[in-house]
């Protein structure tokens, strides 16, 4: 993994569309608390109905399932080889009532009923590192990227079986569907690209290229039509019409923006960025606290940002836009919001 390198001054001019001083706010939040977990919480999702919050671990032993109501995490699952750690990216299923799970370390992943959270089955990928899952309900397909072998896994949900590995750029990670599941649009960590794949035959047919770019986490609008990603090392977020497959806005955000979630799937986009890298390790701790920012998409302008603390990594909005909810990945904790319109 190339290192990722900050820049020195915060969010204020663009190179596509200017990121506006902060405007007056239609969206605020209001802390609820900070809660402890386990080690390196990655990702965080809210399940299907709002109840709980699910933390895999990075540097633990599998998940953390957080009751919203008793504000605490309330149950350690721990998988199949939990012992190897490396918990990186979950996905509920809910009309399938599963809730998945990878684990880079062994290129796996586990399913567990939901709700209930018992055990199922292990579905070996196939590749290297395995880290973030999509999901076709049109096709009844899983997508995991595989940062390591460079390429992504195409599995059957029902056998759980590998249809093909399609190669990719360099440290594939961020994924999504489009199309009812014809195509598949990859972001590039190390090789700095957006792609666009036919799923069939495993072609690329569209690409985006961003000089140094490290591209990271990817949302869409629920009607499907405009995009989302972050870019680590050049501290941005890009709206990507998924149409004419071109950047049509950006925004310059703090320092190494992660994980991204639109508000009720359209106007408003919450983002994580885990602020400067330690200069001895960008694995360690920060010598100061990320920010989470509130991006108005209509113009790409920030429209609030507050203080997270020690590398905000995984956030969610939970499904009915009531709770924001970000891990501190250095901190072993997250911290929960209450939204407000």
């Amino acid at each position: 993994m190339k290192a990722i390198v900050s820049g020195i001054v915060l969010a204020v001019v663009l190179a596509i569309l200017p990121c506006t001083a902060e405007k007056a706010v239609p969206v605020s939040v209001e802390k609820i608390g900070v809660y402890p977990c386990g080690k390196q919480p990655k990702q965080v999702l809210f399940s299907p109905d709002g109840r709980y919050v699910l933390l895999p671990l990075l540097e633990d032993t599998g998940f953390d399932v957080f009751s919203v109501e008793e504000k605490k995490v309330v149950r350690r699952i721990s998988p199949p080889n939990a012992d190897k750690q490396g918990f990186a990216e979950g996905l509920f299923i809910p009309e399938k009532g599963v809730f998945l799970v990878s684990q880079m370390t062994t290129g796996n992943l586990y399913e567990y009923s939901w709700p209930g959270f018992e055990y199922k089955r292990t579905i070996k990928t196939g590749g290297t590192w395995s880290k973030f899952i999509a999901w076709s309900p049109e096709k009844d397909l899983l997508a995991v990227s595989n940062w390591v072998s460079n390429d992504i896994s195409l599995l059957d949900y029902e056998t759980g079986k590998l249809i093909r590995l399609i190669p990719t750029g360099k440290a594939p990670r961020g994924m999504l569907f489009l199309d009812g599941g014809k195509n598949l649009v990859s972001l590039s960590f190390d090789s700095g690209i957006i792609e666009k794949f036919d799923v069939d035959t495993g072609k690329q047919t569209k690409l985006i290229q961003i000089a140094n770019s490290c591209m990271r986490h990817i949302v869409c609008t629920d009607d499907k039509l405009t995009a989302f990603v972050s870019d680590m090392y050049n501290r941005q977020v890009y709206k990507i019409d998924l149409k004419t497959f071109k950047i049509t806005g950006q925004c310059k955000v703090y320092r190494n923006p992660n994980t991204i979630d639109l508000l009720g799937g359209s106007r408003y986009l919450f983002v994580s960025t885990r602020g400067p890298n330690n200069p001895e390790d960008y694995t360690k701790r920060s010598p100061s606290n990320g920010k989470i920012h509130i991006i108005d998409t209509e113009d790409m302008s920030i429209i609030e940002t507050f203080e997270g603390g020690n590398q905000p990594t995984g956030l969610d909005v939970s499904d009915d836009g009531s709770l924001l909810c970000f891990s501190d990945f250095q901190d072993a904790a997250i911290e929960l919001y209450r939204i407000t319109r």
